[in-house]
């Protein structure tokens, strides 16, 4: 084994140098990309636009707007749930956003980088 990973069975044929420098450049392809992704915004509403929610790529939240409307003091519950459901479709839409374009950079390769 001089000759360095000579031995490795079925990655005997393959150019190691290659193979990192497709890594290599598949790991700046990502990093771009996740910058690109922390740029844009998504806008998700519950309650028929009650309460609106801003979520950036990064899974912040930018912006909340309750429309005056729906705040009943005597039922806090029913604001607290078009809160909660607009933040977490906000949150999954990120999150599908993100796998969307992971899944186009690594050709379905998944989790292997």
């Amino acid at each position: 084994m001089a000759k360095g990973f000579g031995g490795m069975g079925g990655m005997g044929g393959m150019n190691m140098n290659n193979l990192v420098k497709q890594a290599q450049k598949m790991q700046k392809q990502m990093a771009q990309m996740q910058e690109e992704l922390s740029e844009k915004t998504l806008e998700m509403t519950s309650g028929g636009g009650a309460v609106k929610v801003i979520i950036s790529g990064k899974k912040e939240i930018q912006e909340l707007k309750i429309n005056p409307d729906v705040v009943d003091p005597d039922d806090v519950e029913m604001l607290e749930d078009l809160i909660l459901s607009a933040v977490n479709e906000a949150i999954r839409q990120a999150d599908e956003m993100y796998n969307n374009a992971m899944g186009k950079l690594t050709g379905g390769m998944g989790g292997m980088f």
